[in-house]
């Protein structure tokens, strides 16, 4: 069953990133260029994730334990460290540059666009990469 809800949960996921238009870069970088072309569209998208995850907390935080599993796995991290802020700030550059971050990129991949397949084997080079420098 965990499967299956995953698959179903990746699946919604993806379809809200192709009908917000997160997987089109350009509407992303669009909406990113405040001085030019600038596209105020995926605010809506924001607020509607931010006003689904604010439900949706109080609803599965307010049970004792998830339906199919054992316990809640909630990350213990709490400090702000260079790690952190380094990757933070990798992400949004990688994002400004693009047009793209991981969900919407692979959502993307769909497309078939030579450009989504490049930015998708660099971001798992990157991660392969940061996964050694991390070990080092």
């Amino acid at each position: 069953m965990s499967i299956v809800l995953t698959f179903l949960s990746a699946l919604i996921f993806g379809l809200g990133l192709v009908v917000s238009g997160l997987i089109n870069p350009a509407k992303v970088l669009n909406f990113l260029d405040l001085a030019g072309t600038w596209d105020p569209s995926l605010m809506i998208t924001m607020g509607v994730a931010v006003i689904t995850t604010a439900v949706g907390f109080r609803i599965v935080f307010g049970r004792d334990k998830p339906l199919y599993e054992d316990k809640f796995q909630i990350p213990t991290a709490t400090a702000i460290d260079t790690r952190l802020m380094s990757g933070a700030a990798m992400f949004g550059v990688g994002w400004g540059l693009a047009g793209y971050c991981p969900g919407p990129a692979i959502a993307g991949l769909s497309l078939g666009t030579p450009s989504t397949w490049i930015f998708v084997a660099a971001m798992l080079a990157g991660m392969v990469i940061g996964r050694q420098l991390a070990r080092s």
